[in-house]
């Protein structure tokens, strides 16, 4: 197992600097991780640096609440794709979550999800599992599996409890082989890396990636 390989190396916080965004992609490079996770504002940096790299450039859209307008995420997506980024990691709206207002999420996802793939890059979509209950995440991975992601990820990290093994099992069972999954939140030992690899991640989201490799 190549944990290197599955590591998203991110750094999300509100007051990062263009420093930390060049030291996570050198160590992206440096340690062959899959990919740096970086806030919208510094795509063109990170773009720049990883030029004929290894690593992809993956942002986060509609983060971290996930409740503003379909409209607003789509025209993020539309700029950040046009800045030369890989992937986009989209946070569901959940308060449409707890209205159960399943017409209105499922436009949501289908909408972000076209708008990535017409432009013939990858989305993954954020559920935030940690605010979720079980009959939720079974919701959320059933319209998924009509929409068609390339990954569904775990947590924001910012909101709740992180990723969970037992959450990662359940969107694996429910979820359509072709739908990878990405756990985030809270993975910082190499023994976590493991265990949700073998739980069926394919993506791990983590600011601790050197450790994990170390």
């Amino acid at each position: 197992m190549n944990i290197a390989d599955y590591i998203d190396h991110t750094i999300l916080n509100a007051d990062c600097r263009p420093e930390d965004i060049q030291r996570i992609c050198s160590e992206a490079v440096k340690y062959k991780f899959k990919a740096v996770c970086i806030p919208p504002y510094y795509v063109k940096v990170a773009v720049q640096q990883l030029k004929d790299e290894h690593p992809k450039v993956a942002t986060v859209i509609g983060f971290p609440m996930g409740y503003s307008p379909t409209a607003s995420k789509v025209e993020e997506i539309k700029r950040a794709l046009d800045e030369g980024v890989d992937e986009v990691d989209v946070v569901v709206n959940l308060c449409a979550i707890k209205e159960q207002n399943w017409s209105f999420v499922q436009n949501d996802i289908d909408t972000v999800t076209t708008a990535v793939h017409l432009k013939g890059k990858s989305i993954k979509i954020i559920f935030e599992t940690g605010l979720l209950n079980d009959d939720e995440i079974i919701k959320l991975c059933d319209i998924c599996n009509v929409t068609k992601p390339n990954f569904v990820k775990t947590s924001t990290g910012k909101n709740g409890t992180g990723a969970t093994l037992h959450a990662i099992e359940l969107m694996r069972e429910k979820l359509n082989s072709e739908i990878q999954l990405k756990a985030s939140g809270g993975i910082r030992t190499k023994s976590d890396a493991q265990a949700f690899i073998k739980a069926g991640a394919t993506r791990l989201g983590t600011s601790s990636g050197i450790a994990l490799v170390s």
